[in-house]
């Protein structure tokens, strides 16, 4: 960490700095030039990566976002490490012919009478106190009411079972009726970018809250019942209504794969007795999801070298 007041290598100033003695840094973003008319808005945040087990909240939020506009965007020179998060290159017939960068952005959209913001993309890997300043910053101009992060966790839960949601409140009566904010205690983990910006958002006054599905750990193929839970939560949350109908085909197919898988593997047909059995079970006493992830894809691509589909 540069000392309090050091230049940055791009001569912008001094780094992790907001006003004060010295000049504020360059934002992040680019809002648009001809903003819709914003009233009232809830931003609903989630990033690819740390906390989207499956691509569950991704696709949450990527749904939720349908056809909406593109309302500001941020550097990605500025807050991607390349060497761990590579533009996509497309080869077409011996030529280099595309490359598609990750991307930082909000979009605007509506539900009913509501606007919505919703803020996804690729999660960051660097600049996270800049962004978080920046986030505090879009959420005044934009005039954001409350501030909704979406997740997904890898859980000691069965694909036969609905989907465990855990939710998180900045503040008491913010949650629906029905809705606790837990778990209850201490719960000490490796924080994401997502939860770093909330915190500086709540910190500066805006409220927030977070639904964190929980995700079968050998859910290799995706898992469309936590996409279609957190849009429930959301939609129950914000009260309006949030379509889901892309997703019920995918849930059906994947719970096939997943049934067939298990009943072809006596590994995985235990593991998920002992999962549907006791809530609390000790996950070390479980093969890692890892494993078990390779357990599903041995048995579904068995299942396609025997021109089968599960």
């Amino acid at each position: 960490m540069r000392a309090s007041g050091s230049s940055r290598p791009d001569g912008r100033g001094p780094a992790n700095r907001r006003g004060g003695a010295y000049s504020a840094t360059v934002p992040l973003y680019r809002l648009a030039d001809d903003l819709p008319e914003i009233r009232d808005a809830v931003l609903v945040a989630s990033f690819d990566g740390w906390v989207d087990a499956a691509e569950a909240a991704s696709r949450a939020v990527g749904l939720v976002a349908g056809g909406g506009r593109k309302i500001a965007t941020f550097d990605p020179d500025a807050v991607f490490d390349y060497r761990s998060r590579r533009p996509v290159l497309d080869v077409q017939d011996g030529r280099l012919s595309e490359l598609t960068w990750p991307e930082l952005c909000i979009h605007h959209t509506r539900a009913g009478r509501r606007d919505l913001l919703i803020f996804s993309g690729a999660e960051p890997d660097l600049r996270w106190q800049e962004l978080a300043a920046d986030a505090v910053e879009l959420v005044k101009r934009l005039g954001v009411v409350q501030w909704v992060s979406l997740g997904a966790v890898p859980g000691a839960v069965a694909h036969t079972r609905s989907v465990p949601v855990m939710v998180t409140a900045s503040h008491d009566g913010l949650l629906a009726p029905g809705d606790r904010a837990g778990p209850v205690g201490l719960l000490r983990v490796p924080s994401a970018a997502l939860s770093v910006l909330e915190m500086a958002v709540t910190a500066a006054g805006t409220p927030a809250v977070g639904f964190y599905a929980q995700v079968p750990p050998y859910a290799s193929i995706g898992y469309a019942a936590a996409s279609i839970a957190l849009i429930d939560r959301l939609a129950r949350h914000l009260d309006v209504t949030l379509g889901i109908e892309e997703l019920v085909e995918d849930e059906r197919q994947q719970r096939t794969r997943y049934d067939a898988a298990v009943a072809g593997d006596a590994r995985l047909r235990e593991t998920v007795a002992r999962l549907e059995s006791a809530g609390d079970i000790d996950a070390e006493q479980l093969p890692s999801g890892d494993e078990l992830a390779r357990e599903i894809e041995r048995f579904l691509r068995r299942q396609g070298e025997g021109g089968e589909t599960p």
